[in-house]
């Protein structure tokens, strides 16, 4: 995936619906033990609320999970994760938390309560755009020096790191879409004696 859409920081939205105050908590993430982390933390806030509920989603779209927290199947988990797939966004946790009012919602309203605890804290967000980078490590003789920074500008790498070790080396980040031509071209210049090694994948910055 090329770009995702995500956020950088927490948010919050709540409302009372027929005297039921539900509480919607959207949180970044990016993996499974921060997520358990959160839900920890929410949970010892809220001891006293009647529900927990959440959804939330990585990168892979095969990567996420939903709750209903002990409300009727299909109201309150899967309605947030909804949500979260209309923004199409990637990497973000909502929970929404309710307190019982004393009437009963029924299951179609319970369901657009819960939805719209996750929409209002969405439309609150400042939603941002990550692009994908892979991060590199370029090893090269002193001669090709200016070649490796020629290649670098021209497929739009960054240059995060300069080391001097044996050889100079370089670490950058380059789009995916790049890394085979910035390959190509540095092997062409030097007779294959510029090496590139991939030290991580799927970087969204």
């Amino acid at each position: 995936m090329d770009k995702i859409k995500t956020i950088i920081e927490k948010y919050e939205y709540q409302f009372k619906e027929k005297g039921s105050l539900f509480i919607g908590y959207l949180f970044p993430i990016q993996n499974h033990e921060e997520v358990e982390s959160i839900l920890a933390a929410v949970r010892k806030k809220h001891y006293d609320a009647t529900h927990n509920c959440y959804a939330y989603k990585f990168i892979d779209e095969e990567s996420f999970k939903y709750s209903d927290d002990g409300e009727p199947n299909g109201t309150a988990g899967i309605r947030i994760l909804n949500a979260i797939k209309h923004f199409d966004l990637s990497n973000v946790l909502i929970i929404s938390t309710r307190y019982f009012g004393g009437t009963k919602l029924g299951v179609g309203p319970l369901g657009k309560a819960y939805y719209n605890s996750a929409i209002g804290a969405i439309e609150n967000a400042d939603i941002v755009v990550k692009e994908n980078y892979s991060k590199v490590l370029i090893d090269f003789g002193y001669d090709y020096i200016s070649d490796v920074h020629h290649y670098i500008n021209t497929f739009k790498a960054q240059n995060i790191n300069n080391l001097f070790n044996k050889n100079p080396q370089i670490e950058c980040l380059i789009k995916p879409e790049f890394l085979e031509k910035l390959t190509e071209n540095l092997s062409a210049v030097s007779n294959g004696k510029i090496e590139i090694k991939i030290f991580e994948e799927n970087i969204y910055l």
